[in-house]
């Protein structure tokens, strides 16, 4: 290197510490409640552990509070839980509380047959059996079947279920693709009143869904984890390594990928234009095939394709250039490739935290217990007591509260911390998503900051400075981390809103309102284009943020208006950029998948013995494409980062300069020639 060289390395280097040395910490404000957040986050969780229970997901629990099963008790041979009414189990309480809002007994096994209490009272005087198969799903002690139902001593209504984690639930079945309990598709409740089958199913969902997906899942894998496991691992790693050189060929086969694409597209429609010839035939008059209305949407297709590619071609080649750029960046900083790993890891205790949250939360739920007396002039009835000590309380013995019992009432509490426990989940929630779009956020930032030197550096890759990527990383944590947290906040609230949205639709589904239904349908549509606009836009403001150390207002309107001057280039690259990324992850995730479905059944003569068999090889198959897709997806979500930073560090190079020797340009000698400007030379 001449010294004239290393004098301009060392003031490159020189000037970049500069920048750090004098940038300030911006969004102040917003980083200071962000750490709040976070702390109360961490007592929220300590507060839920306190209450919780999470034994409660695992082992079902009576109206007593005593797990079925439990060894020393009197449900020690009781091992499943029956409820009394499952369609209550509709009610959002289910997920909030983990507890169906009805009585629930621990039995010994399930009913097989539809019932009803009214029944029982007409067939017992004339079938003992009847009543003695009825009344093991009754309390225990319960021997008076002459009794009016009112204290749900016993169900009202009972249907063929079966034991399904160690739950009893309908047993579906079906027929003709009509689902169904013992043949039938509708049943009579207590009342009378017509019931369907498809209540039931709602019902059955409502309580047991994410148990039902975790166990399918573990046991597919249980008997052949170890080599199953090892070959879907292998299967990621081939992902990964695909990943990586898709990016890095990017470099050299972007323009070819797209030309091949849009010579793909136009045999396409010369196919449809085959399709219209196979209609009539060969003809010699020419005038026929005009006459064809297939005739002329393709020409009008292929002649809109033709004038967009005359009209577009620099712009067409600019954006080829670029992703052709970023490839050559992502090459000479390799270490950003692995920069999704401390993304994963940050999500992964967002996730973790959450859950932990949401499970001790949700089983924290208590049995209630209230007064009921058949005399309304009783002081004591809807007040809170205890089954276990009530008979021997005042209560019971009071001459205006004779007959009166201790009866189960609902699931949650009467503590100001149990009153409050949806807010608790909804806050749960809505700091899961911002902590979530916070650490997408700090990588969207901590990229553009590394790609961002790449682009600024006048001799590439000479001029980068050492370690770009903890440079960057250092400065958006230590000055930015207000800025990132009030992008990720406005996209929270947005992505909030979205979430109830979805939870009211759910809601009213059984509402026959059609104008409650075309409002929320207008309000997602809506929310759904605020996000992604939010989105694109964060993202835009972070390499702004990441470039210029300004705060996230500034940045995001900066980052707004050099957009819309450059909106034709905007739609242009994105469009290829999203083309060219999405067949990347299709190409990577189906050649995986394809590998998978010839390794798992037995396709491949070679490695046919150490094929695991299995019952259901479509899930591992399914877990190898959806890992794939996730790995590409997160590889390519780098490369999408570093041609959206080049192309705004190009506008703004474009703006900025203007080729003098004062002034000269930051891009690359390829884009000189493609908009015909160059740096003028002393």
């Amino acid at each position: 290197m001449e010294p004239k060289d290393k004098c301009l390395h060392f003031y490159n280097i020189c000037y970049l510490f500069l920048i750090c040395l004098f940038r300030s910490c911006t969004d102040i404000l917003h980083c200071l409640i962000f750490t709040l957040v976070i702390l109360s986050y961490v007592a929220l969780g300590i507060v839920a552990w306190l209450h919780g229970d999470p034994r409660k997901m695992i082992h079902p629990t009576d109206s007593y509070g005593q797990f079925c099963g439990q060894k020393g008790t009197s449900n020690a041979r009781k091992p499943i839980l029956f409820y009394f009414n499952i369609l209550k189990c509709t009610n959002p309480a289910v997920l909030i509380n983990l507890q169906c809002p009805t009585t629930q007994m621990c039995v010994s096994q399930c009913p097989d047959k539809f019932a009803t209490y009214t029944e029982m009272q007409l067939q017992h005087k004339f079938n003992k059996s009847y009543w003695e198969y009825y009344r093991q799903f009754c309390k225990p002690g319960f021997n008076n079947p002459n009794k009016v139902l009112r204290d749900e001593d016993c169900p009202s209504m009972i249907v063929p279920s079966r034991p399904f984690l160690r739950r009893c639930l309908p047993d579906f079945i079906t027929l003709n693709g009509t689902v169904t309990v013992a043949n039938r598709t509708r049943f009579k409740d207590a009342l009378e009143m017509p019931r369907s089958v498809t209540e039931l199913q709602h019902a059955a969902k409502y309580q047991n869904f994410f148990s039902y997906i975790l166990l399918e899942f573990l046991s597919l894998f249980y008997d052949k984890g170890y080599l199953t496991a090892v070959t879907n691992s292998l299967g990621l790693l081939i992902s990964l390594a695909v990943s990586l050189v898709f990016i890095l060929l990017l470099r050299f086969t972007a323009g070819l990928l797209l030309w091949t694409t849009i010579m793909a597209a136009l045999l396409l429609l010369a196919y449809g234009g085959y399709s219209g010839l196979y209609i009539v035939g060969l003809q010699t008059d020419l005038q026929i095939y005009l006459q064809l209305r297939q005739t002329w949407i393709i020409f009008l297709i292929e002649a809109s394709i033709f004038l967009m590619l005359i009209f577009l071609r620099r712009r067409v080649l600019m954006a080829v250039t670029l992703l052709r750029e970023a490839s050559k960046a992502i090459s000479y900083i390799m270490s950003t490739l692995f920069f999704p790993v401390i993304t994963f890891i940050l999500l992964t205790i967002c996730i973790s935290y959450w859950g932990f949250i949401a499970i001790y939360l949700a089983s924290s739920g208590e049995a209630v217990y209230k007064v009921m007396s058949p005399d309304v002039s009783c002081p004591y009835v809807n007040s809170t007591c205890n089954p276990e000590t009530f008979y021997r309380t005042n209560i019971s013995n009071s001459a205006l509260c004779l007959g009166s019992k201790c009866l189960f009432a609902f699931y949650g509490g009467e503590t100001s911390y149990h009153r409050c426990l949806f807010l608790l989940q909804l806050s749960n929630l809505f700091v899961f998503l911002w902590l979530v779009n916070f650490s997408l956020a700090l990588e969207q930032c901590t990229l553009a900051g590394t790609f961002a030197s790449y682009y600024w550096a006048k001799r590439k890759p000479q001029d980068i400075p050492p370690c770009p990527l903890f440079l960057s990383f250092n400065r958006a944590i230590r000055y930015h981390t207000g800025s990132l947290a009030f992008g990720a906040l406005i996209l929270s609230v947005a992505q909030l809103f979205r979430i109830i949205l979805e939870y009211l639709e759910q809601r009213l589904k059984c509402v026959d309102n059609t104008l409650s239904r075309f409002l929320l349908c207008c309000l997602k549509c809506c929310f759904w284009c605020l996000e992604k606009f939010l989105r694109y836009m964060n993202c835009n403001a972070y390499i702004m943020v990441a470039i210029y150390g300004k705060n996230f207002c500034t940045s995001a309107r900066e980052a707004f208006f050099l957009l819309m001057r450059n909106a034709v280039r905007v739609a242009v690259l994105d469009r290829l950029t999203d083309f060219l990324l999405f067949l990347g992850k299709v190409l990577i995730a189906g050649g995986v998948g394809v590998v998978a479905f010839f390794f798992f059944t037995n396709k491949i003569p070679v490695i046919q013995e150490e094929v695991p068999s299995l019952n259901y090889y479509w899930v591992p198959i399914l877990t190898v494409v959806i890992g794939a897709y996730l790995i590409a997806h997160s590889f390519f979500s780098i490369y999408a980062m570093c041609v959206d930073t080049l192309f705004l560090c190009f506008c703004d190079d474009l703006e900025r300069n203007d080729g003098s020797s004062n002034k000269p340009y930051f891009m690359s000698p390829e884009l000189h020639r493609i908009l015909g400007k160059s740096n003028q030379i002393q």
